[in-house]
């Protein structure tokens, strides 16, 4: 359980930036030199050309455990983690829910979709310019960097996502937890465009006890 929990809190975590429910403030979007403007408005650009997308996906946990899986998402609001064994997890968000499957303890738990982060990847419209979560974008060996932070309490970032340049592509990002542990997600053969499957989006459920008949 103790190894369960923080890959959920990191799944959870990896996009945090949305500030759900609040409205983005002026003052950041005019904080922002020309250039990092132009680089941020970029990326929003490219994420919102994205309908739809599926990759593979590795998360390197802070103790070194590895986790493997597919990444699924439709736009608007709908997405799917579905890790391999043995990790006993699986998140699907459709009809406004997160759900989290758990097989191993049997349960799925839910969540208000709006009280989650996972808006940079599944709202209809993006921009990080004007986004409050979003704190900082540097270039660095050929990759732009956007950090950012799961609260606006914080004042520094405890997530960076890295995208490719010039050919603009989402390829990783990292986490930070409260004790300083970094969990990195790296994407392997991300393809978007065409059309997924409606059963990724199932929502999931326990499954059924089993009575033992007696003749």
């Amino acid at each position: 359980m103790r190894r369960i929990l923080p890959v959920i809190a990191a799944t959870l975590s990896l996009l945090c930036l949305t500030g759900a429910g609040q409205p983005a403030p002026q003052r950041l979007y005019q904080a922002y030199s020309a250039e990092e403007k132009a680089a941020l408005d970029k990326i929003s650009a490219y994420l919102n050309s994205i309908r739809t997308l599926k990759s593979e996906f590795v998360q390197i946990a802070p103790n070194g455990n590895a986790d493997q899986g597919e990444l699924y998402i439709e736009k608007p609001g709908r997405i799917r983690f579905e890790f391999r064994k043995p990790s006993p997890l699986l998140i699907v968000s459709t009809g406004g829910r997160l759900y989290v499957q758990n097989t191993r303890l049997n349960t799925v738990d839910n969540y208000d979709l709006s009280d989650t982060p996972l808006g940079i990847l599944l709202n209809e419209k993006i921009d990080l310019a004007r986004n409050k979560s979003v704190i900082g974008v540097s270039e660095q060996n050929g990759a732009i960097l956007v950090q950012a932070r799961t609260s606006t309490n914080r004042n520094r970032s405890n997530i960076t996502l890295v995208f490719s340049s010039p050919e603009l592509e989402l390829r990783q990002w990292t986490v930070k937890d409260n004790q300083g542990g970094i969990t990195t997600v790296a994407l392997q053969g991300a393809q978007s465009g065409g059309t997924l499957d409606e059963a990724l989006f199932t929502v999931p459920v326990k499954t059924p006890s089993k009575v033992t008949q007696r003749n």
